[in-house]
């Protein structure tokens, strides 16, 4: 009983509810926290829940591995919009509640404890989470300052207990976009090293000034050591149904399996009859919608400018996030709490991602119309301009 305590104090609080609980205190405060976007599902992911409801086995156990008509959507998907081939001998896809779950499935069916992973910083801190919940060890490995991947130090992070390099493009928290020879390289190293290469793809449509996304699953031969997370929350406003999905190869999948059955059983077959009408609706409908995404990220750049040289902005092609670079001695969560208390806007501290040094603070711009948005930059602008000249 003891370890089993000991191991999840070791477990970070989940940021979002903290924060959340914040806003709750201080009525009308705009957030600018959580990572969600502002539209709901497309027309045909709701009108498939009229075929869920026709078949009466629906309310029954379907298939560990989710159903077969989603899978096959899935498949050609993954052929149209990543250039990634189903060859069954070689790789499969497995439905999952949401990218979280299909992280923490890659995470358990790779490793032993004790075993290692290589994060990037800033990291994802939900991945960082399953990582400790294996009782394994995350490895951070800094990004440079433009939050971009350093191919020499991930390569001196592995040892003989490294199982998988996690990358995330486009990126949750900086936003960021790694470019496709970087992903290569990863790839590369992982392959050379007999270990597995993680690509967390959730934010894939979210990308601006004509950077494209990579997929690294769609590089020739990289199937057995290549797993690849989806997710339909983001891109297609099922945040709440949790649903998603993993290319991981062929040998993994028993072990996976094994996992899911346990957690879970199957995926919520409501949710997958809602994802099947997601991709019946395909990209287009999330890219249309990322037209005012698009909008308010320009607000959002002209007004932090008005900041100047005490707030560092990398560049942030991708996802709907900024991770800000803040010049000021303050605690980053006491920076969050004046924000909220003083000002009526929520950010999340970058403390959550990793960035231990400094002030980092993660702004979402994706859950908000435009109006609101603005009004909520305007307010990170006059807080963040008090707080300094405060500090």
């Amino acid at each position: 009983m003891a370890d089993h305590l000991t191991r999840m104090q070791a477990v970070q609080s989940p940021i979002i509810p903290i924060v959340a609980d914040l806003i709750r205190q201080h009525p009308g405060t705009i957030s600018l926290g959580q990572g969600i976007a502002y539209y709901g599902p497309p027309p045909q992911a709701l009108e498939q829940i009229q075929a869920f409801l026709e078949d009466p086995t629906n309310h029954q156990y379907k298939a560990v591995q989710g159903i077969p008509n989603l899978i096959t959507a899935i498949e050609k998907k993954l052929i149209t919009d990543n250039q990634i081939f189903i060859e069954p001998d070689r790789n499969c896809i497995v439905v999952t509640a949401g990218s979280n779950m299909a992280f923490t499935n890659a995470v358990l069916a790779i490793t032993q404890t004790g075993d290692e992973i290589i994060l990037q910083s800033p990291y994802y801190f939900n991945h960082e989470m399953a990582i400790v919940m294996a009782d394994c060890q995350p490895v951070i490995v800094p990004t440079n300052a433009n939050y971009q991947l350093q191919i020499e130090v991930m390569a001196a992070a592995i040892t003989p207990r490294t199982k998988a390099i996690v990358t995330i493009s486009p990126n949750n928290p900086s936003g960021a976009i790694y470019p496709e020879a970087d992903l290569r390289a990863v790839n590369q190293l992982c392959q050379a090293h007999g270990i597995y290469h993680i690509h967390d793809q959730t934010y894939e449509y979210f990308t601006y000034d004509g950077i494209p996304s990579f997929s690294p699953a769609s590089i020739l031969g990289s199937s057995d050591y290549t797993i690849s997370l989806f997710s339909f929350s983001k891109a297609y406003g099922l945040a709440g149904w949790r649903v998603g999905y993993m290319v991981i190869p062929a040998a993994l999948f028993f072990s996976v399996l094994k996992i899911q059955d346990t957690v879970l059983i199957c995926p919520p077959i409501i949710s997958q009859y809602a994802a099947l009408g997601a991709l019946q609706a395909g990209a287009n409908y999330c890219l249309e919608k990322c037209q005012m995404i698009q909008q308010v990220r320009q607000i959002a750049l002209e007004s932090l400018s008005d900041l100047g040289e005490w707030c560092r902005i990398p560049a942030a092609a991708g996802a709907f996030y900024f991770l800000l670079q803040i010049d000021t001695p303050q605690k980053t969560m006491t920076v969050v709490e004046r924000l909220i208390r003083e000002h009526g806007v929520a950010v999340i501290p970058g403390t959550t991602f990793g960035m231990d040094y400094g002030c980092y603070l993660r702004v979402a711009y994706g859950a908000l119309q435009r109006e609101t948005a603005a009004t909520g930059i305007g307010r990170l602008v006059k807080g963040l301009k008090a707080v300094v000249k405060g500090s």
